[in-house]
């Protein structure tokens, strides 16, 4: 991995932080929100796609399937997590989202016969650890609680599935038309969905519409990030990268909703830290032919 992809990692790893903030903020429904941020963030990306439209030419009728089926993911993944937030806190959350590198790799090894070493599976190790670490004393045994670690561990392998799609087909054309196509895709999804439901789409307080924006702007950027990174390195990687996800947004919690932070959970964010730096700084020197794969950038865009 190139030493120049820390940084839009670290902006990417920040910018969706917030969206557990976001969630907890706004008392609308979790479609709801779902789909308002990602209807707000395709009608906020139309500038930049009108100037790459040509590019709509080179997605076969095949590849349309594949990000239909990319956007019913990303609609799935942001479904169930929001519905999880709702239903625990944003520490407990990170347990299951712990997981996602690990569903990753085993994804990427079975679908496109990526390996990785045995020093990279210990750093991915220590970081899981470290981010189970922060959610375990805020573990429930209700049913709501149960609920909330179905639908976490369901949104990882939406998201996983997202991203594994997102590795082939953003070869092919720009991350900001595959980002767009897939962004207006979960949106159609999650609007029948509400339909069917019930689920109100108006007569929310100017709070709610005013989150809906945010999540579509800042936590969605690091997905158009992520979506461009997928260029350059794997699914696995950026599912690696994400696990700083539960430091930031058990921080900005502490912070900003006033949820308790205990010693274990900072020693956890620690390792997590520790983990994706190590994991990242082995990915700098690729040593198996499909790492270096990955890591050749394919679209400049």
């Amino acid at each position: 991995m190139k030493k120049s992809l820390a940084f839009p990692l670290a902006v990417a790893l920040v910018a969706i932080s917030f969206s557990a903030i976001f969630v907890k903020w706004s008392d609308a429904p979790s479609t709801v929100l779902s789909m308002y941020r990602m209807l707000f963030a395709s009608i906020l990306m139309l500038p930049i796609v009108w100037k790459k439209r040509a590019e709509f030419k080179k997605i076969a009728g095949k590849e349309r399937l594949f990000l239909l089926c990319s956007g019913f993911f990303l609609a799935m993944h942001f479904a169930l997590w929001f519905e999880s937030l709702k239903l625990t806190t944003v520490a407990n959350s990170t347990i299951i989202l712990a997981l996602q590198p690990i569903v990753s790799l085993i994804g990427g090894f079975f679908l496109f016969k990526e390996r990785t070493t045995a020093a990279a599976l210990v750093t991915m190790g220590i970081a899981t650890a470290g981010a189970m670490m922060i959610g375990w004393g805020d573990l429930g045994v209700g049913r709501s609680a149960i609920l909330g670690d179905i639908s976490s561990f369901l949104s990882v392998v939406a998201v996983v599935g997202y991203l594994f799609i997102g590795q082939s087909i953003v070869k092919k054309v720009s991350h900001w038309i595959y980002s767009f196509c897939v962004f207006l895709s979960a949106a159609l999804f999650l609007t029948v969905y509400n339909v069917i439901a019930g689920s109100a789409f108006g007569g929310y307080s100017a709070r709610n519409w005013g989150i809906f924006l945010l999540l579509a702007i800042v936590p969605t950027m690091a997905h158009v990030i992520n979506n461009w990174l997928l260029n350059y390195i794997n699914a696995t990687t950026i599912s690696m990268s994400v696990l700083g996800e539960p430091v930031g947004a058990t921080a900005l919690a502490a912070w900003l909703l006033g949820e308790s932070v205990v010693g274990w959970q900072i020693a956890g964010g620690l390792l997590v830290l520790l983990g994706v730096f190590l994991f990242l700084i082995l990915k700098q020197k690729p040593s198996l032919p499909n790492e270096r794969a990955s890591a050749r950038p394919l679209n400049t865009d």
